[in-house]
């Protein structure tokens, strides 16, 4: 299997670039790419609280009330069977139905927080709390930049992703998948691209959880790159994956099936219900967050009944259509106060709570950033434990973009040096050197000055703060332009982390030989326990 990072010719691609024109490109950014260093971001800030106690307990009752009275769907006879076993409703249609204490009851086995641990235990992540961590884009079948265009997902444009969300220290952990490799055979592409995120990068990392088989593959794969067995596993959390509800009110089997083998196997699942208000939820605020609610609840019931203490996150994706078209917005008022509301949700119920910082534009103008902010800022303040989709994201998810993944990046560190503590003592105050400079001086020089300016501020890897006369003759280049030429000095730059050649192997032997078991079109495997 190649580890070559080369784009891969298509019709619709312009001729690769030269070495020569590459490094003419990469020339102008500078040496060494500014970043922070990589670290465990938390928030010293409380979460806001949209939602009064009477609001978020009238919330949670009309939440319980629609899984007693109406209920969700829920496909696959073995999580029927579950929901069976413990006493809920199940009509021969498949809708499960279970009154309030068997909810409350059920998640309360679920933890408040947990770590995961991908193969490096230094990028370990905290999942809970007040801990933040922002992940790559996941998920879009199409991928763009400014040198080829808007293409098809494919694998080599998904492992320069890959390297990317590697190189950039904020990028904590990446998604289900960076995008759709629509060049590689559907049933057997999450092993390729589990494999290329072991290889190419050694940070915290979501697995596609179709089916049992899809959860089964993930887990193994990232237990040979740990020198673990499956049983060892089940103690040590290190993948996730994401399971959406089919909303509104409908769990599909592979959902459910994935979720339970992952639970089997000790590890995380993200459960989120899909809700757009006017379209998959009613047109408002209450109702959203209320069938939202009761669909994740009933989600994280099932990873419970599998395995009671099983790690599971409390997911929210709830934003609104454009009512002319039909259209997803994102970074509306009504996704941010929904990404705040959702965190006040989890929090009610003591569990770790995934939230998306995304926008609607077509292309990384100040629409795509405006919009981004407006999610980000609220994820950040409503204490988003996994901020998904925060680099990289673009047409409403349609596309991965290699020049809104470094905007994204700036806007990251912004938000990440903002939330570092205040540091407040007498040095830091410096009276002295407030006596040093007088009335009417300045501190350009002062001794105080002179010991902090190299780490005093944020350093921007993006953002040009020449004046206009400096700006002209460098090129008059504007952020997306400086962001073409920033991916490609990151990819030069990408180093691959290292992995024991004899690891490497075992993971090549376990992809091919699973390929080889596959038929055409794998159905979907039920879980199975170790």
């Amino acid at each position: 299997m190649s580890d070559s990072s080369q784009t891969s010719d298509n019709a619709s691609s312009p001729a690769k670039p030269t070495k020569k024109r590459r490094r003419k490109r990469a020339a102008p950014v500078a040496a060494i790419i500014p970043q922070l260093e990589r670290n465990q971001l938390r928030s010293p800030f409380a979460p806001l609280t949209p939602l009064t106690p009477e609001q978020l307990e009238e919330i949670h009752d009309a939440s319980m009330r629609l899984l007693e009275e109406q209920g969700i769907e829920v496909m696959g006879e073995l999580a029927l069977q579950k929901f069976r076993d413990a006493g809920a409703q199940v009509s021969a249609a498949g809708v499960v139905r279970m009154d309030r204490e068997l909810v409350m009851q059920t998640i309360a086995t679920a933890p408040s927080s947990f770590n995961l641990e991908p193969r490096n235990k230094a990028n370990t992540i905290v999942c809970g709390g007040n801990a933040i961590n922002f992940g790559l884009v996941s998920g879009p079948p199409n991928v763009h930049d400014c040198i080829h265009g808007r293409r098809a997902g494919n694998i080599e444009d998904y492992k320069k992703l890959i390297k990317l969300g590697q190189f950039f220290n904020v990028i904590t952990f990446f998604g289900n998948q960076a995008l759709a490799p629509t060049d590689l055979a559907v049933n057997t592409r999450h092993l390729d691209t589990t494999y290329y995120n072991l290889v190419l990068a050694d940070k915290a990392m979501l697995a596609t959880g179709i089916g049992g088989g899809r959860a089964r593959d993930a887990v193994q794969l990232n237990a040979i790159a740990k020198g673990l067995s499956l049983s060892q596993m089940q103690d040590v959390p290190s993948v996730m994956t994401n399971i959406n509800i089919n909303s509104p009110r409908k769990l599909d089997d592979s959902m459910a099936y994935g979720a339970m083998q992952m639970a089997m196997l000790g590890q995380p699942t993200v459960v989120t219900p899909f809700t757009l208000m006017g379209a998959m939820t009613p047109a408002t605020m209450a109702a959203a967050l209320v069938q939202q609610n009761a669909e994740a609840l009933l989600g994280i019931c099932l990873v419970q009944l599998t395995r009671a203490g099983a790690p599971v996150v409390y997911g929210a994706f709830t934003s609104n259509v454009d009512m002319r078209s039909g259209s997803p917005a994102f970074g509306t008022p009504e996704n941010a106060l929904a990404n705040i509301a959702s965190g006040q949700l989890a929090r009610h119920y003591n569990l770790p709570y995934r939230t998306s910082a995304c926008n609607a534009s077509n292309t990384t103008d100040s629409q795509s950033t405006w919009e981004t902010q407006m999610s980000l800022w609220s994820a950040v303040m409503g204490h988003g434990n996994m901020i998904y989709h925060a680099a990289g994201w673009l047409e409403g998810g349609l596309v991965a973009s290699f020049e809104k993944l470094v905007q994204d990046c700036e806007m990251l560190q912004h938000m990440s040096k903002m939330l570092q503590p205040i540091k407040l003592n007498l040095e830091e105050i410096g009276l002295e050197a407030m006596e040093e400079v007088g009335p009417g001086g300045h501190f350009f020089g002062c001794d105080h000055t002179m010991q902090r300016f190299k780490t005093a501020f944020y350093e921007p890897m993006l953002s040009d703060w020449q004046n206009q006369e400096n700006w002209q003759i460098a090129g008059a280049k504007d952020a997306t332009t400086r962001a073409t030429e920033i991916w490609q000095k990151a990819l030069v730059d990408y180093e691959e982390p290292a992995i024991d050649p004899a690891i490497k192997e075992e993971l090549q032997a376990y992809v091919a030989k699973r390929k080889e078991e596959m038929g055409k079109d794998e159905p979907i495997l039920e879980p199975v326990p170790v």
